[in-house]
């Protein structure tokens, strides 16, 4: 098993290489979206904040072309890092693709051109969530040991039919300005229906270029939210999605938080199977408390799931690939981020060292 770090767009940069080299990590997972641009106006030119907090703002990712992939590859080189996957399309490559939209069949053939461009630069993977309102409902606040600050979830905190405005799909803006109107409903047999035909035409081009496509659980994992279905929110629908396509390039982002915030299955079933079957694209490794429609992210050594057990698991199924931390909760100092990965890298070290 290899330790890795996830990098966001504007962590891309010669600071955090040497950071993660002194961590002594051996790869990265890139982001290359850009999550945290301003948000954008509704459609009058105002602003309203009751629409537009929460979300990520609107992605400003650029063209993803071999180039570019390259640079980054030998960028990491340079600080004897490899690339161990790309993390989520951009929102503006692919948000008729999860609407079913006008756009659908152009951008179908991007990100076909992007998984090409991908696998000749040697990028192995690329990680995506099949979601219409993506990541949402979130709260910050003190829910990890000691006080220090993390994210948590509650049903009855928020809203789960709030409508997602025109403009707005995975929690971010496609568009300058969205509204007035909204999305329409998507049920479970669109959405499903929408992913089956994603994966038939993507798959053989992802073959062709030698890219695994990873599939990261729904988070929150619930029934619906914002009126639109969620795809893989239980153990058994994260099954249902592998087996939708049995191509060998088809495979799970596997998220040990999302698997435990389910309310089904069994974390320690579920990642045994999906490594000892290899399709496992990588690994978020994090711990939480709680399940839905309550749970909190919480530091790696103090949530429900054993992750000594989770290695053990892993090793007995011969998985050699990459995990990373995901989400951490930080530190108290004058760099939480750094800290709390510093934290979760170093945990993650020892438990491989003692039972990987």
């Amino acid at each position: 098993m290899k330790i890795g770090l996830g990098l966001y767009r504007q962590m891309l940069n010669e600071r955090h290489y040497k950071f993660a080299q002194q961590l002594g990590v051996t790869h990265i997972v890139a982001h290359l979206e850009d999550y945290f641009s301003a948000n954008p106006q509704l459609a009058d030119g105002a602003h309203d904040a009751s629409l537009t907090s929460g979300s990520w703002g609107m992605g400003q990712s650029g063209d993803w072309t071999e180039t570019m992939f390259r640079t980054l590859i030998d960028d990491l080189a340079r600080h004897d890092l490899k690339l161990a996957a790309i993390e989520n399309f951009a929102v503006q490559h692919w948000h008729d693709v999860l609407l079913d939209g006008p756009k659908r069949a152009e951008q179908m053939e991007h990100l076909k051109n992007i998984v090409r461009a991908a696998g000749a630069a040697g990028v192995p993977c690329i990680g995506y969530n099949f979601s219409v309102p993506g990541v949402w409902g979130w709260t910050r606040g003190p829910y990890a040991r000691g006080g220090a600050m993390s994210v948590g979830f509650d049903l009855k905190d928020i809203d789960p039919d709030k409508p997602i405005p025109e403009g707005m799909v995975w929690n971010m803006a496609y568009r300058d300005k969205i509204g007035p109107g909204l999305q329409a409903v998507v049920s479970h047999e669109q959405i499903w229906d929408r992913y089956q035909r994603f994966l038939d035409e993507i798959l053989p081009v992802a073959e062709e270029a030698g890219v695994i496509l990873a599939a990261h659980p729904d988070d929150p994992p619930v029934e619906n939210l914002r009126k639109s279905a969620k795809l893989i929110n239980s153990h058994h629908a994260y099954r249902r999605a592998l087996a939708a396509n049995t191509s060998p390039n088809n495979r799970a982002e596997l998220c040990l938080g999302c698997l435990q915030e389910m309310t089904d299955g069994d974390v320690y079933e579920t990642v045994a199977k999906f490594a000892r079957e290899n399709r496992i694209g990588y690994i978020h490794f994090r711990n939480v408390r709680g399940k839905v429609p309550n749970y909190h992210e919480v530091f790696i050594d103090e949530g429900d799931i054993d992750l000594a057990r989770i290695i053990k698991v892993l090793k007995e199924n011969d998985y050699q690939g990459v995990l990373i931390p995901d989400h951490t909760p930080e530190l108290e100092c004058d760099a939480p981020w750094h800290a709390g990965k510093a934290f979760a890298v170093g945990y993650m070290k020892a438990l491989v060292a003692a039972h990987g």
